[in-house]
């Protein structure tokens, strides 16, 4: 008997149908059109075709529901507007006309993350009209109400990300701004925290508070570090983007400035900025020999240039909402490849997740998928040309390159780089669902089994969904419940080390743990080399409310890389 492709429970395939596939479309004619619409030629999509129909690649979801479709929707995931200038619907770049391309992106099922911090504090002058601003906040429920209406439209939810900065005059009222239900909603909210901020947390010295080169006031880093860390831990919002590291650390630093990420945080991306994103399912590559499980590293170095060629072909194939979104992607050719399954992986091959050993395995696999990647790219360019803005301050501007192998390096000194970057970690948590409940991205499992409702021409029918390792290979992995929140620092810290864009991990905790060393991890994450860093708490207010007297406390909180939002349970 031949084992069918994709999905093989009966939830995980009427989800991918729902989710990524036309009317009357099978999996297999699902990835059939994926190949077709992003090969170079005959042996290019017979490749592809075997890792799709294998899972052993899963495509984000924009890709996997719009490639080879008559669908007008973009492939790409991730987005971040324009500069908002400080103005409300004059000229270039004003809030109203970010608001129309905001909703423009969203109809055509993009998420975007938008940065606040150029928007003038409350009570400031505003000359023309001889009248004082509102300042930032009163301008997000705006943007909030579009996602709202334009999510109506289709079965996407709209999803957005408000970044402002520390050091903005109106920072402790966007910290709290989130701290009742019902606000807000289609909102992701993080705090761009500085160096200069950190260090003055630190040292304990007065930290200032300045908009357009004036000085507002000086405050206390630590009562203000206090706020945010307090508004987190009850509310789940906001979280920490390190805005310095990210700067420093960005391969395109001597040509852009980033102030903002996509909705879930795993792509921070420069004004206008775009990138696809897809995922290496690593339960994929397990492979057992004399009842001792091993990772097929040749046959994941193998598929690597096909998955690459293939993520580099969506720039030039994909639909996209604005043009200025369509120059950015072209010039820059940005690429987000990640992992998912890992926790399944790592914990069957005999390693506890947040061990040692763990972490040794994990960053094993993830500087094989660094040098690898960055191999096929620069053999790309050696055949199809690198990326327009490629230039010699790419490499002796660039620290991330100096990380990966010498044969690796030694590659794109000689044809340079068809991608600016080309690693991220995102949460795929519907694309995860969907390969038979693999572990999520780089989170541990949360559950060996759940209940879940799927419909059927008869209505809807609950099932009972496994973990893929425990189903599979009979792996009972450490629960997230059972993570410390330690040893989800030290995962998510990893991860930082071999990724050039950024990482979407949530740092579960609960009331277990002291004051202090929460926020500790904070400042663990920042000086790991973190770009950002998200908790939850489940004991927190804002879960106490949704629970209201349940005593079936959930324990975690994941987020939806199809929306961007938090969904905890």
């Amino acid at each position: 008997m031949i084992l069918q492709k994709g999905p093989q429970t009966r939830f995980s395939d009427n989800l991918h149908a729902q989710k990524y596939r036309s009317e009357g479309e099978t999996f297999e004619d699902s990835m059939y059109r994926i190949a077709n619409a992003l090969k170079d030629d005959t042996n290019h999509f017979n490749a592809l075709k075997n890792i799709l129909l294998d899972m052993r690649f899963m495509p984000g979801g924009r890709v996997q529901a719009g490639a080879g479709s008559p669908k007008v929707v973009t492939l790409v995931n991730c987005f971040v507007s324009g500069t908002i200038e400080d103005s409300f619907v004059d000229g270039e770049g004003s809030i109203m006309q970010r608001a129309t391309e905001a909703a423009q992106t969203m109809r055509m099922g993009g998420g975007i993350g938008f940065d606040f911090s150029t928007l003038r504090p409350k009570g400031d002058m505003i000359k023309g009209v001889h009248s004082v601003t509102d300042g930032p906040l009163a301008f997000l429920p705006i943007f909030d109400s579009i996602c709202r209406a334009t999510s109506s439209s289709g079965n996407r939810r709209g999803a957005l990300m408000g970044v402002l900065r520390i050091d903005h005059p109106d920072i402790e009222a966007f910290i709290r701004v989130k701290q009742q239900l019902g606000v807000l909603e289609g909102f992701n909210l993080s705090v761009g925290v500085t160096d200069e901020f950190m260090h003055a947390l630190e040292t304990n010295t007065p930290f200032t508070l300045r908009f357009g080169g004036r000085e507002y006031s000086k405050i206390n880093p630590n009562a203000l570090w206090d706020t945010l860390m307090r508004s987190t831990w009850d509310w789940g919002d906001p979280g920490v983007l390190f805005i310095d590291t990210i700067n420093q650390a960005n391969n395109l630093k001597h040509l852009e400035i980033i102030a903002a990420s996509n909705p879930c945080g795993e792509q921070i991306l420069p004004p206008y900025g775009a990138c696809v994103l897809g995922s290496f399912n690593l339960v994929k590559y397990l492979r057992k020999f004399e009842n001792k499980f091993y990772l097929d590293i040749r046959q994941l170095s193998n598929d690597i240039p096909h998955v690459v060629r293939a993520m580099d072909n969506i720039i030039d194939r994909s639909l996209y909402p604005l043009e200025q979104q369509r120059q950015e992607s072209i010039n820059k050719r940005r690429i987000g490849i990640g992992i998912t399954g890992l926790a399944n992986c790592i914990e069957t091959l005999g390693h506890s997740y947040g061990s040692p050993e763990f972490l040794r395995e994990q960053g094993k696999i993830m500087s094989l998928l660094r040098d690898r990647v960055y191999l096929a790219s620069a053999m790309l360019a050696r055949e199809k040309g690198t990326f327009p803005l490629y230039d010699e301050r790419y490499l002796a501007e660039n620290t991330f390159q100096s990380s990966v192998s010498n044969y690796a390096r030694s590659a794109i000194e000689r044809y340079g780089l068809r991608n600016s970057h080309l690693l991220s970690v995102a949460p795929t948590g519907t694309i995860s669902l969907c390969a038979d409940n693999v572990s999520s991205g780089i989170e541990p499992v949360f559950s060996y089994e759940a209940k879940r409702l799927i419909n059927t021409p008869g209505g809807q029918i609950s099932v009972n969904l496994k973990d893929y390792a425990y189903s599979m290979f009979g792996t009972k992995g450490k629960l997230a419940a059972d993570v410390s929140p330690q040893e989800h620092i030290d995962v998510l810290a990893t991860a930082s080390k071999y990724v050039d864009s950024a990482v979407s991990k949530t740092v579960n905790v609960d009331k277990s743990i002291q004051w202090e060393d929460f926020k500790n991890l904070y400042v663990q994450a920042w000086k790991a080399g973190c770009k950002g860093c998200t908790t939850f708490n489940s004991d927190g207010k804002k879960m106490g409310i949704l629970l209201g007297k349940s005593e079936d406390k959930p324990w975690t909180c994941e987020i939806d890389p199809l929306t961007g939002q938090k969904e905890c349970g």
